[in-house]
């Protein structure tokens, strides 16, 4: 395997449908951001890319119901996102979105090429369709039953719980998450990758590293899950998949037999990669060729790991039937990260939102990075809890590292004027600690380069402790009334420790490096520098010391909390919602407006009144659990919704024919759910 003289290095493209949340961050983003940020601090050659993933039915789902165009939703999401990963010092060389012309050339180049390769097969099939919104239906827009595990709420192409892979028509009771409804098949024409023809050299490129006859990657380097998902898929026997669709909003199938169709957004977004580095190379004299077609360049893919396969199997697949494009030597996809015990979910709201953090804290955008690195996900999912952040902040960050830093910079200033003391005989403590010094950046580089960024962030964090234990077992502030000299080499290694500390930690906490580096009145050094112990001459003259980081107090973190509580009702007064039911469902329910004829007590039953109510139709008795807020005299006459089709049971010996709709107030009392208008008995209500 040749070392690699530049490296590629792309994070998934999200998906410009929404608001970014930390699980996205520690799922691709930081890891991304720190592998490259090393990179290039080590001069490396290096492009770094993302962009928003603007196709799908998802975008054009949502558009109809906001009454706006696709472009206008993926316009707000784009420039949302490309904000918020800018102000968290995200360093994409581009951020570039797959709506442009320029990408749509590029995926409909390639398509054509592939297309003349004879890598496509186009068949009919059947496929779920949606009458009510007249639309096919995308996989994940279907959900059922997994014939696998028989887990609920499986997806048309996998099932999250057991990760098996499925095609729509295999679920169990199949419906249409955009009606509720259940789906028809209606037969079309698409073409599909056949996967099935990759099956034997994907196994051996997954398994061995092996591609055309040589080892190309590592495998013992790649993640034991990102390895176990893959060979799931390809042991489970791959199948042709499509790679176009029935939709308006997308790159079009730029074929004459194409009208309607447009490429499947999973094929194309992954095309997004090479469409924007060739828009970076134009804009930088580069050439794009080197970066996706030389052997020796590196080509990793980060990503969370419901990405996987689709960068390990089907991606791979296709850049095999083009012209000289190289394979990724890793994809170091992450695992999830939960929120305060329980799994993430934007539909009710359990997340924290990245753009809501910057507003409400504001210049602790290292904070964020910090912690999400110290928790990130890498081999099995992980948990972000606000008390967890403000533990890490309050104890590590300031007191830790932001401690040595001040205590190093007011001492500096507090006996020397804020001049480098010069450096004098060594004891056997400065020797040791110096040597420390050395071995840390090597043990980081170590760790960032196998991908193991929580390892590496400790180890960058040990210098600072370091620093401390140093200061702590050498007592500068008592030894300068009794041995001045000795004092001067002590703030001196501190200080070069100090220096060292803004280059070890800049790819993790890059804007507070930055800011390090300035009290220090020092450049921001590269990653060759790390480990010296004269990055700082004697004289040089540091700035005034301020606190790189405060502490976070109870009552913001609490607000925090109140905030997720209430905005997901987790610990809400009220019951969480039923379990979800289709439209069919509910259109069962026959529920109408009666009247109340007759009531009395049930015998031996303090809580049951018998009714007689007049349905319209019919008289017929219900039996209701309302007698302890009601008395049957009070209750003739009452207009009410009654549940008619409800099966007849018996209830202390009295046949009930239904059931009375009543709402609960928070203290517990009941009223009935009536008509706020003149409706007969009979009327429906729906």
């Amino acid at each position: 395997m040749k070392v690699p003289k530049r490296h590629t290095i792309t994070a998934a493209l999200p998906y410009a449908n929404g608001p970014l949340h930390l699980g996205h961050l520690a799922g691709v983003y930081i890891s991304a951001d720190i592998y490259a940020r090393f990179l290039r601090s080590k001069k490396e050659d290096v492009v770094f890319i993302c962009g928003s993933d603007e196709h799908g039915a998802a975008i054009t789902l949502r558009a109809k119901k906001e009454g706006k165009t696709p472009k206008e939703i993926v316009d707000i999401y784009h420039k949302n996102n490309k904000e918020v990963f800018k102000k968290l010092g995200i360093s994409f060389d581009i951020y570039d979105r797959t709506s442009d012309n320029h990408h749509h050339q590029t995926a409909q180049e390639l398509f054509l090429e592939l297309e003349g390769k004879s890598a496509f097969k186009k068949k009919e099939s059947e496929q779920y369709y949606d009458g009510e919104f007249k639309q096919f239906l995308a996989d994940r827009y279907i959900t059922g039953g997994c014939p696998k595990c028989n887990a609920d709420n499986a997806f048309g192409d996998q099932c999250e719980k057991c990760g098996s892979a499925l095609s729509p028509t295999e679920l169990i009771n199949p419906k249409s998450t955009l009606s509720g409804k259940v789906p028809e098949l209606k037969k079309t024409t698409h073409w599909y990758l056949p996967l099935e023809r990759h099956e034997k050299w994907l196994k051996k490129w997954i398994n061995n590293g092996e591609y055309k006859g040589e080892i190309i990657h590592d495998v013992k380097k790649w993640k034991n899950q990102v390895v176990g998902q893959c060979m799931s898929w390809i042991n489970a026997g791959l199948q042709p998949r499509a790679i176009t669709r029935d939709l308006d909003w997308g790159v079009k199938v730029p074929l004459e037999d194409g009208d309607g169709k447009v490429l499947y957004v999973w094929f194309d977004a992954p095309i997004g990669y090479i469409s924007a580095t060739k828009k970076w190379a134009n804009k930088n004299g580069k050439n794009w060729e080197d970066f996706w077609k030389r052997d020796d360049t590196s080509l990793i893919h980060f990503l969370a790991k419901d990405n996987i396969v689709f960068h390990t199997i089907i991606f791979p697949a296709i850049l095999s039937e083009l012209d000289g494009f190289i394979l990724p030597k890793n994809v170091p996809a992450n695992e999830f990260l939960n929120l305060e015990g329980q799994k993430l979910s934007t539909s009710r709201n359990w997340a924290v939102w990245a753009n809501e953090y910057l507003n409400d804290f504001n210049g602790q955008e290292d904070v964020l990075r910090y912690v999400l690195c110290s928790i990130a996900p890498e081999n099995k999912d992980s948990d972000f809890s606000w008390k967890d952040f403000q533990a890490r902040n309050n104890n590590e960050l300031c007191s830790i590292y932001g401690n040595f830093v001040n205590r190093s910079l007011v001492l500096t200033h507090k006996y020397y004027d804020g001049k480098v003391p010069s450096l004098g005989e060594l004891s056997a403590i400065d020797q040791k600690v110096i040597e420390e010094l050395k071995e840390i950046p090597k043990q980081v580089e170590k760790d960032i380069r196998a991908f193991r960024f929580r390892d590496a962030l400790y180890c960058a964090m040990s210098l600072a402790r370091l620093g401390n234990k140093y200061l702590a077992e050498t007592e500068p502030w008592k030894l300068i009334k009794t041995n001045p000299e000795r004092v001067k080499t002590i703030m001196n290694i501190s200080l070069q420790i100090t220096a060292n500390l803004s280059i070890v930690l800049e790819p993790f906490m890059p804007i507070k490096s930055t800011e390090l580096a300035s009290l220090l009145n020092l450049n921001l050094q590269k990653w060759d520098k790390a480990g010296n112990e004269n990055l700082i001459p004697k004289g040089h003259r540091i700035n005034n010391p301020i606190l790189l980081f405060t502490k976070i107090e109870d009552d913001k973190i609490e607000k925090q909390i109140e905030k997720l509580e209430y905005s997901s009702q987790k610990k809400s007064k009220f019951p969480p919602m039923k379990d979800e039911i289709t439209f069919d469902e509910f259109s069962k329910m026959d529920i109408r407006v009666g009247v109340i004829i007759t009531a009395e007590k049930v015998d031996k039953a303090d809580k049951l009144l018998k009714l007689t109510v007049d349905t319209g139709i019919d008289v017929r008795t219900v039996v209701s659990g309302i007698a302890e807020h009601f008395k049957a005299e009070d209750v003739v006459g009452e207009k009410v919704s009654v549940l008619l089709n409800l099966a007849p049971r018996k209830i202390r010996g009295v046949e009930s024919q239904g059931m009375i709709l009543m709402a609960e107030s928070d203290d517990g009392q009941l009223s009935f759910v009536s008509p706020t208008k003149e409706i007969k008995a009979g009327n429906t209500i729906r």
